[in-house]
């Protein structure tokens, strides 16, 4: 029988009325009604085999492309990233890297195996799960590229080997099978590539130099549209330095909304509306959300 997540035993950690804000990136977001950080994988699977059928459920990573709004998250939150940090080498050329790894270190660590193209992983902020959500890339390369296979769980707490046969890939967008969320991958990459250190130290480089890294933000808010940048378009239409509330345009990359001043959800979601609206009306071009936007407004 089925039971609400208060009712469950547990050998990770519940959390009730937990605030997003302490989860996100832009440091913003209301309360998750239960927090859950599973020890290991079984937990996570009783957990989930034990849990309402009806209860609602959102997989949380690092919180570096999420908005939650101030009203909250409903159900439960699932934190996993903590116990999905382990990477490994296969072979000559494959790599298995859990969900919680970040992106930066599964690229300093193949750069050390000397397997490639890798380097562009640096670019990439948050982990390998939500890399692999959204086919995060940076620096021409994209993470789908590299997935041979993928180890996803169900709502039911059953897990599941797949391939890219199973997934839809396009540019920053994935479906696949509902109700699975992503656990590990393999990547393989290429016999003739010598990937470099130094270059992606220029990486790393070139992006602190060009984006707000030292201040809260989600990374680039829009996708940018065929043949563009976002950030172009968003710097035409005069918008750099434009604030709604604690909320600001970078005016160090306009595709970044920056948390100025205690900032509230509403603020960044009522700025990422006047952005697309004004880019519309100057250009003709409707930009598409990169950042995921969940929960409910305050009424």
């Amino acid at each position: 029988m089925m039971a609400a997540a208060r009712d469950l035993k547990v050998q990770g950690e519940l959390r009730y009325d937990e605030p997003m804000s302490r989860h996100t990136s832009w440091r913003v977001g209301g309360p998750a009604e239960t927090f859950f950080v599973p020890s290991s994988i079984d937990d996570l699977a009783t957990f989930l085999a034990d849990l309402d059928a009806d209860t609602p459920l959102f997989w949380h990573g690092v919180g570096s492309n999420l908005l939650v709004r101030d009203g909250g998250l409903p159900g439960v939150v699932i934190s996993a990233t903590r116990m999905l940090k382990g990477m490994e080498r296969i072979d000559d050329l494959r790599v298995r890297a859990g969900a919680g790894v970040p992106c930066t270190q599964l690229a300093r660590q193949c750069i050390r195996w000397q397997l490639g193209p890798s380097e562009f992983f640096a670019g990439i902020p948050g982990t390998v799960g939500g890399a692999l959500a959204m086919n995060a890339g940076a620096h021409g390369g994209e993470t789908w590229e590299r997935v041979e296979s993928v180890q996803t769980i169900d709502r039911n707490g059953e897990i599941h080997e797949r391939t890219p046969d199973d997934y839809v890939v396009a540019y920053r967008s994935v479906e696949g099978p509902v109700n699975e969320w992503f656990l590990a991958a393999t990547f393989c990459f290429e016999p003739d590539a010598t990937p470099s250190m130094d270059e992606m130290k220029r990486m790393l480089e070139r992006r602190r130099t060009t984006q707000p890294l030292g201040l809260p933000s989600c990374g680039s808010v829009f996708r940018n549209p065929p043949g563009d940048y976002s950030a172009r378009l968003i710097e035409a239409a005069g918008l750099k330095g434009y604030r709604i509330g604690g909320a600001e345009v970078s005016t160090k990359h306009a595709n970044f909304i920056i948390n100025r001043d205690n900032a509230s959800a509403s603020d960044i979601e009522e700025l990422i509306e006047h952005v697309r609206k004004t880019v519309l009306e100057t250009h003709g071009v409707s930009l598409r959300h990169e950042v995921r936007i969940v929960g409910e407004a305050l009424t």
